[in-house]
């Protein structure tokens, strides 16, 4: 499915916040393992939507990223969802490449687990 297809039955608006940016954690789609989060504005909603992959706004860099153009670990979305305040999304992805998300080279980058 195309991700405008899957616009089409948006019944709600993304709250951006004071800084007009809203968290985007990608999970993988099939193995349901998370893969990262950054952040999305509207533009950078708007250009997934457009292209069905992940584009994402980097604050440190402050312009947008389409998540693959230089690593190849391209994100196609399947499916996203809104928390229940419409302040954070969540999207299903499945990842073209060498399935890489984190810039360090590992799958997630959620690797580092913390002790008790």
């Amino acid at each position: 499915m195309k991700f405008e297809d899957l616009m089409k039955d948006v019944k709600f608006e993304v709250e951006f916040g004071d800084k007009k940016l809203a968290p985007a954690i990608v999970q993988d789609a099939d193995k349901h393992d998370v893969l990262m989060m950054a952040w999305m504005d509207e533009e950078a909603l708007r250009r997934t939507n457009e292209c069905g992959e992940m584009v994402f706004w980097s604050r440190s860099r402050k312009e947008y990223w389409h998540k693959g153009d230089t690593s190849g670990n391209v994100m196609t979305v399947v499916n996203w969802y809104a928390d229940c305040d419409s302040d954070a999304l969540l999207f299903e992805v499945r990842m073209q490449g060498p399935q890489v998300a984190c810039h360090t080279g590992a799958r997630s980058c959620f690797f580092k687990k913390c002790d008790k």
